[in-house]
């Protein structure tokens, strides 16, 4: 068969089956159609257009473009490259950058067509594709740009800024990333690369009893299959607790079908995964235990045998008599709160490629490219599975396509680097969408018991609450997503007497670990609900007896922190008072979330800015070109902290933004942790400002160019947080370094849909408005999914569904008008005053969307998701 390819012919001679995304990928190296779920076709990333429609690749085979002209961003014409990636890059429509290449492929298809849309229309044409990061505001805003630029016949020239804080400096590196330029782990190819494929476990819980390999090592391009038996180092690994094995052995007993029994490495992909599919697996079944409360039963089974019961963590949080103030209380609201399990949703599944660091010498070590949201983690863990000093596995960041927690535990890298270090070559392991579904942690689901008390005149009394999340099979980061939860029980509001005991517990579901908002989404909800239910037994105005209550400097957080400076939850009140009371269905509710660093834990970031000559070290120092190179070890996941980095040191030094590069790499040395809850821009901002002085005395002496192979290190650090019950040497509970705060007004329609969304957001000083917009209208996106449509429902420990299309991702028709108000009440740590938005985002949502159903209908939800009223047909 015979057809163009971006303008070129080409003849195919192959399987009429073979999908087309395999070919353009793998035959043509085509990196800018993406595999977000093939064959699921439920993303869009791997759009491209065929003849004049936009075609999902990953189910269009090879024999429905036979006569065709297929284009995809390479083949487009460098006026529509440029109209494309600039409008992207000038409207902020562009984070992670995974969906972004199909989505403009797409949009070109209608623009061919309709070269006048309105909004409606680019919503419409979006319904093939899923983001997770944008909250799609911006992508249509980019979309309506391009649309106008070409109906003039105009151009959008590349947007600039000069980097200073609060500007709105273009995102770092984004051209290269909206039109699939820019590769991420799985876009890599390296010379001799072998691919690896995992053998899960069928059951959550069962003895391997057998695992038969002989037909699957006969299979022709297979070259190696590895057991647990072939791991040198420790077999479990984990963030915080050491119980999560990297493959279970024979005679071992599984705890979750996520669980890896064996991995096959071959030639090719389609030759791994045929030879994974002829492994055979003996097992003895075992009853799973799939719910938490029976869990705690005296009964139940032990999902880990060598624990003397199925509790990982339980926290108390106990100040006054809850019970006594509560009986004295005027008004009490009581309910039993629960939240579901949902999937992160990030649109690139996991991958990895481990090599070795030098061929031929196994002691040298291996060097890891990891999309995982902390390297210096990652190296930790692989260091020890391979028995490995931490200077022998070199992990290198490569920016990924979404992570919102869910890429904080190891996934596949640790089986990438195995491989590599017995092979001496380099191998790449990726998982399949519905894989990705099975293995990684998702959101806790939470089952709340929650009685909070008021006064006669609307003043708060106590809460008391008891908490159980289920956490699954392995620890992750459980025991701190309860902590959280807990800790943020009394919400954005001064309470006088807390009562709150929280409970992680095992069971043989999935694990669940870290997700956007971490804990603090699920108690607000219950929290908001609560404050609504008071107001209406009291007959209180809702907006003001959320003013009243809430905290101000000197008052005290759930754990008995006082808060000393940049309070702000008044001011988001304040934002959104006048629509509140216009609006007929209206919803309120607030949120606390604290920065994630604090609970006792020591934390810090380093920086290392190097003056590098560029290649002409021959002209006089004064005369040589050179750039500034960012060192720091924080993921780069679509929130902007690349751009962050450029931009403060911008406005410390003077130096033009296109001077600047950012490079992630263990080999720098500049250890962080995890990438999560707002923590890089906090701890890295005062890291580069550190740095920052010692560079700009020097600027004061001399020219820019003069100062190639100067190295400039910054550090900060946080050690003077308390654990919760815990006070330090002056009597003080300090829990957390810094909190955020928000008020999100949700506004329903007269049949109940959810119309407008406006979120006013205290993020202390805005970095760049647009980052700061997009990612408060991504978390809007993500906190009404998980209000109103998410779910990844179970049963007997497995999820009913592995199908992306079936989690409840809303598409963007479905999305209600959002405005973000940004406030500003510094914070006294956080670089030029910054607080985290990342997580804040979404902690509101659910609690007000509930708030608002129940002013529509008096019907007040004590579960998520809830199902909003049925439209009448027009």
């Amino acid at each position: 068969m015979n057809f163009k390819l971006n303008g070129e012919e080409r003849e195919y001679t192959g399987d009429p089956d073979l999908p087309l995304l395999t070919y353009l990928r793998e035959h043509e190296g085509i990196i800018s159609p993406k595999d977000g779920c093939a064959p699921q076709a439920a993303c869009g990333c791997c759009a491209v257009q065929v003849n004049d429609k936009a075609l999902l690749s990953c189910v269009t085979p090879m024999k429905k473009v036979a006569g065709s002209n297929v284009i995809t961003t390479e083949g487009m014409s460098e006026y529509h490259q440029n109209i494309f990636a600039n409008a992207f890059v000038e409207k902020g429509g562009v984070q992670c950058g995974f969906c972004i290449p199909g989505i403009v492929m797409q949009s070109k298809a209608l623009l061919d067509k309709n070269p006048d849309p309105t909004r409606a229309d680019v919503e419409q044409a979006l319904t093939p594709h899923l983001c997770r990061c944008t909250g799609y505001k911006k992508i249509v805003d980019a979309v309506m740009l391009a649309a106008d630029a070409m109906r003039k016949e105009e151009e959008i020239p590349l947007p600039r800024g000069d980097g200073k804080v609060g500007s709105r400096q273009p995102r770092y590196d984004a051209r290269r990333t909206v039109l699939g330029q820019r590769p991420y782990v799985a876009d890599m190819k390296l010379d001799g690369m072998l691919y690896g494929a995992l053998k899960f476990s069928d059951h959550p819980r069962a003895r391997v009893l057998r695992i038969d390999a002989s037909a699957a090592a006969q299979l022709p391009g297979v070259v190696r299959i590895f057991t647990s038996a072939d791991i040198p180092g420790d077999k479990t690994i984990g963030l915080i607790k050491q119980d999560w094995p990297l493959m279970i052995g024979e005679g071992e007993v599984t705890h979750y079908i996520g669980d890896v029994l064996a991995g096959v490495v071959a030639e090719s992909e389609s030759i791994a995964r045929q030879a994974m599919a002829q492994l055979v697996v003996e097992y003895e079944v075992l009853e799973p235990v799939v719910d938490a409360h029976e869990a705690l039963a005296a009964h139940s089974p032990l999902v880990h045998q060598a624990h003397d019961n199925n509790v990982l963590s339980h926290m108390e949080i106990k100040r006054g008599d809850a019970e006594a103030a509560l009986a004295a209380s005027a008004f009490v609201a009581e309910g039993i709160y629960q939240t579901q399990t949902i999937e992160h949703g990030f649109m690139e599944p996991e991958c990895c490629i481990a090599r070795p660091l030098a061929a031929g010498a196994q002691a040298a070590g291996v060097e890891i490219f990891s999309q995982g949201q902390g390297i210096y983690e990652d190296q930790k863990q692989i260091a020890k599975l391979l028995d490995l000093p931490l200077d022998k596995v070199r992990v290198q960041l490569v920016p990924n396509g979404g992570g919102f927690g869910g890429k904080e535990d190891l996934s596949v890298q640790g089986h990438a680097a195995l491989y590599a270090y017995h092979l001496q070559r380099s191998v790449r392991v990726a998982l399949t969408r519905d894989e990705s579904i099975n293995m990684h942690p998702k959101r806790h689901p939470l089952w709340m018991e929650y009685s909070l008390g008021c006064d006669a005149s609307g003043k708060l009394t106590a809460v008391k609450a008891r908490i159980i999340g289920d956490s699954g099979a392995y620890a992750s980061v459980g025991m701190k997503v309860l902590e959280r939860a807990a800790g943020h029980a009394t919400g954005a509001y001064y309470v006088p007497v807390v009562d709150v005991e929280s409970t992680a517990v095992y069971t043989n579901n999935i694990p669940n670990g870290a997700m956007r908002g971490f804990g603090v989404n699920q108690a607000t909800f219950a929290l908001e609900s609560c404050m609504d239910e008071l107001c209406q037994k009291g007959g209180f105005d809702r907006w003001q007896f959320r003013y009243d209550n809430a905290l101000v400097e000197g008052t005290t957080t759930s754990t008995g922190q006082v808060l000393k400076g940049g309070v702000g939850v008044r001011a988001t009140l304040e934002a959104v008072k006048d629509e509140f009371y216009r609006a007929k269905f209206a919803g309120l509710a607030c949120g606390i979330k604290n920065t994630g660093i604090g609970n006792g834990m020591p934390d810090a970031s380093s920086v290392r800015i190097s003056v590098v000559a560029a290649g002409n070290e021959g002209l006089d120092s004064d005369q040589r070109d050179v750039k500034v190179v960012i060192e720091h070890g924080w993921t780069e996941m679509g929130q902007g902290i690349n751009t962050m980095a450029v931009q403060m040191l911008c406005e410390e030094t003077g130096i033009g933004p296109d001077a600047i590069e950012v490079r992630i790499d263990t080999d720098a040395g500049t250890f962080t942790g995890m990438t999560t809850a707002s923590r890089a821009t906090s701890l890295l901002g005062n890291a580069i400002l550190d740095a920052a002085v010692k560079l700009r005395t020097d600027l004061g002496q001399k020219s820019l160019p003069e100062l190639a192979g100067n190295v400039y290190m910054g550090e900060w650090v946080v050690d003077w947080t308390t654990k919760p019950g815990h006070q330090n040497e002056s009597g003080e509970d300090i829990t957390h370094y810094s909190y955020s705060y928000a008020t999100q007004l949700v506004v329903l329609d007269d049949e109940g849909q959810v119309q407008k969304v406006t979120a006013a957001h205290d993020a202390g000083r805005i970095i760049n408005p647009t980052l700061f917009e997009g990612q408060i209208e991504g978390s809007i996106h993500m906190g009404l999914g998980y209000a109103i449509s998410e779910e990844l429902p179970y049963e007997g420990g497995r999820p009913k569904s592995t199908m992306l299309r079936k989690c409840g991702i809303l598409r963007a028709k479905e999305m209600p008008e959002m405005e973000v108000v940004g406030v500003e009440v510094p914070d006294p740590h956080g670089a030029y005053g910054l607080k985290g938005v990342g997580e804040i985002g979404l902690v509101p949502t659910a609690g007000a969307v509930a708030n608002a159903l129940y002013q529509f209908d008096h019907e007040r939800r004590h579960q998520l998701p809830m199902k909003l009223p049925k439209k009448r047909r027009s």
